[in-house]
C-alpha cells in the first residue's frame, strides 16, 4: 500500500506572503523611522502591556492551567516593560552614527557607522514565557526601527489571542502582524524571507529553522536551551546556595530555558546539600499540589515527558527523592524531585529537563567540576557559588556558556544592559538592550572624502617613487 504524505502548506496559502509584502511595501515607504516615532511605539506598547496586565496574568495562567501570578509578573510583565523603557530611554543615544578612525594612509576623509533598520523581522515565540519572549525581540526590531512578524506558540492559545488582539490596537497590521497557529504554520512563517529571523525553542526544532531560514540567506538568532549547570565550591554556606539554587530551578516548575539543570556539588558535601535544598523549596512552597505559587507543567505532554524522565532514571539506579511524598497528585502539578546517584546512561543526563527535576552530580575538585562541563555541549548558562575571587576568575577564563552568574540564577536575563544568547548548541546571537538595536540593524560602514584625493598618488601607472615611499612608510 502505498502512502500519500501531504507536504506542508505553502505560505501563500496561509496569508503569510501577503501579511510579508505589506510590512516590506510599508518599510520601504519609511527605511529609516525617527527616534521620535520609534520612542513612540514603544511608549504605546508599554502602556499596552500595564492597562492589559490583568487579562494578560489570566491568559497566561489558564494556558498552563495554573500559573503563578506572582511569576507572571515577575518573570513576563517586569522585564517586558523594564526592557521597553530602557529602549525608550537610550534610543537617542543607540542611533547616532559612531564616528571611526581613518588610517593615516587614507587622509583626509572622515569615517562613521550607520545604523539602519533591516527591513522585515520575525521572531518565533516559545510557549514557556509566552509574553516576555514575545515582547523582548519585538522591544529590540522595533527599536532598531523594522516591521515585526511574530509566530506565537500553539501552546498558549489564550495568550497567543490576546496577545494578538493587544498588538493589533496598538499597531498597524504592516508594523506588527501576529500568526497564530499549529506547527505547519511554524514551518511555513520560518521559510519567509526575513531579513532576519529570531527563534526561541529547543535545539532540534532550532535546527529545522535554521535550515529553512538558509534557503532565503535569512540571518538567524537562536535563543535554544541545553543543560545549565550550577557548581556549589567547597566553601559557600550551603543554605545560601540551595536557596538560590532552588528559586533558579522552580520558577515556572522549572519550564525556564536557563533554569539550573543540574548541580555539581563537592562530594563530602553532597547529602548536606540536598538536606539544604529541601529545606529551602519547603520554605518556598510549604506546600504544591493546591498551592496558587507553584506553576503547573503546561501540558498533558510534557508532564509524560518529565514523568518518563523520572521511571528512566529510577530503572538505571538513580535515588529518586520526591519532595512531598505525602501530598496527592493533582492535575499537571509536579512536585520537585532530587535525583541523586545519577550516571550518564540515564536521559535526564542528556536531555534539557525544563522541568522541576533536579540531579545532583558529585565532584572531587574544581578542576573535575570543570572537565565535567567542558566535556558537554556549551550551556545556555552557568552558575557558580563561592565567594573566592580566584576561582571566579577561573571559572570565567575556562569555562564556555552564553551568561554566567556568580551566586545567583537566572537574574543575569533581567539586565537590560547586559546581552542575552547562547553559544553552539545552546544558541547563536544576542539580543536585549543595546545588543537587540544592533542585531536588528544593519550596521553599515561610511567612507566620505571631498574635494582633496590624496588617493590619487597611488593611482596607476605603478612604480613611481611617490608609491615606493607609501609601501616603505606603510607597510612595515
Amino acid at each position: 500500500m502505498t502512502s500519500i504524505i501531504t507536504p506542508p502548506p505553502a505560505a501563500s496559502d496561509l496569508g503569510l506572503e501577503a501579511m510579508f509584502a505589506a510590512q516590506r511595501q510599508a518599510f520601504v515607504g519609511n527605511p529609516m523611522p525617527p527616534a521620535a516615532q520609534r520612542r513612540q511605539w514603544l511608549k504605546s506598547l508599554r502602556e499596552a502591556l500595564v492597562n492589559e496586565q490583568e487579562a494578560l496574568i489570566a491568559a497566561i495562567d489558564s494556558d498552563f492551567s495554573g500559573r503563578s501570578r506572582d511569576e507572571t509578573l515577575i518573570a513576563e510583565l517586569l522585564p517586558s516593560v523594564q526592557g521597553l523603557r530602557h529602549a525608550e530611554r537610550h534610543l537617542q543615544r543607540w542611533m547616532r552614527p559612531s564616528r571611526r578612525r581613518v588610517g593615516l594612509a587614507f587622509q583626509p576623509a572622515s569615517a562613521k557607522v550607520l545604523y539602519q533598520p533591516l527591513g522585515v523581522v520575525g521572531v518565533i515565540v516559545p510557549w514557556n514565557y509566552p509574553l516576555f519572549l514575545a515582547i523582548g525581540p519585538l522591544a529590540g526590531a522595533l527599536a532598531a526601527g523594522n516591521r515585526v512578524m511574530l509566530k506565537l506558540s500553539e501552546a498558549t492559545p489564550a495568550t497567543g489571542l490576546l496577545l494578538k488582539a493587544l498588538l493589533e490596537r496598538v499597531f498597524p497590521s504592516d508594523l506588527v502582524s501576529v500568526v497564530l497557529g499549529e506547527v505547519e504554520v511554524g514551518q511555513a512563517f520560518s521559510r519567509l524571507p526575513f531579513d532576519h529571523l529570531l527563534f526561541t525553542g529547543a535545539t532540534s526544532v532550532g535546527r529545522h529553522v535554521m535550515q529553512a531560514a538558509a534557503h532565503n540567506l535569512t540571518p538567524v538568532t537562536l535563543e535554544l536551551g541545553g543543560k545549565s549547570p550550577a557548581i556549589v565550591s567547597a566553601d559557600v554556606p550551603l543554605d545560601t546556595a540551595a536557596e538560590r539554587i532552588a528559586f533558579g530551578k522552580l520558577l515556572n516548575a522549572g519550564q525556564t530555558c536557563v533554569a539550573p539543570d543540574y548541580v555539581l556539588v563537592p562530594r563530602p558535601r553532597l547529602d548536606a546539600f540536598a538536606d539544604a535544598y529541601q529545606r529551602a523549596v519547603r520554605r518556598q512552597f510549604p506546600r504544591v499540589t493546591d498551592n496558587p505559587d507553584y506553576t503547573r507543567i503546561i501540558n498533558p505532554r510534557q508532564l509524560q515527558r518529565l514523568e518518563h524522565l523520572l521511571a528512566d532514571a529510577r530503572e538505571r539506579g538513580a535515588r529518586v527523592l520526591d519532595l512531598y511524598p505525602d501530598e496527592p497528585r493533582q492535575g499537571r502539578c509536579l512536585p520537585p524531585h532530587l535525583l541523586l546517584e545519577v550516571n550518564d546512561g540515564m536521559q535526564v543526563m542528556h536531555e534539557e529537563i525544563f522541568g522541576p527535576l533536579l540531579p545532583l552530580v558529585p565532584y572531587d575538585s574544581l578542576d573535575d567540576a570543570l572537565a565535567y562541563i567542558k566535556e558537554r555541549p556549551r550551556p545556555l548558562a552557568l552558575y557558580y557559588f563561592g565567594y573566592d575571587r580566584d576561582e571566579q576568575a577561573r571559572l570565567l577564563r575556562d569555562s564556555h556558556s552564553g551568561g554566567v552568574c556568580l551566586n545567583d540564577t537566572l537574574l543575569h536575563v533581567a539586565q537590560d544592559d547586559l546581552p542575552f544568547g547562547g553559544i553552539g548548541p545552546s544558541g547563536m546571537g544576542h539580543y536585549h538592550g543595546h545588543e537587540g538595536f544592533l542585531t536588528f540593524s544593519k550596521a553599515k560602514a561610511v567612507l566620505t572624502k571631498q574635494r582633496i584625493n590624496a588617493a590619487r598618488l597611488i593611482y596607476p601607472p605603478y612604480g613611481k617613487a611617490l608609491q615606493r615611499l607609501v609601501y616603505k612608510l606603510f607597510i612595515r
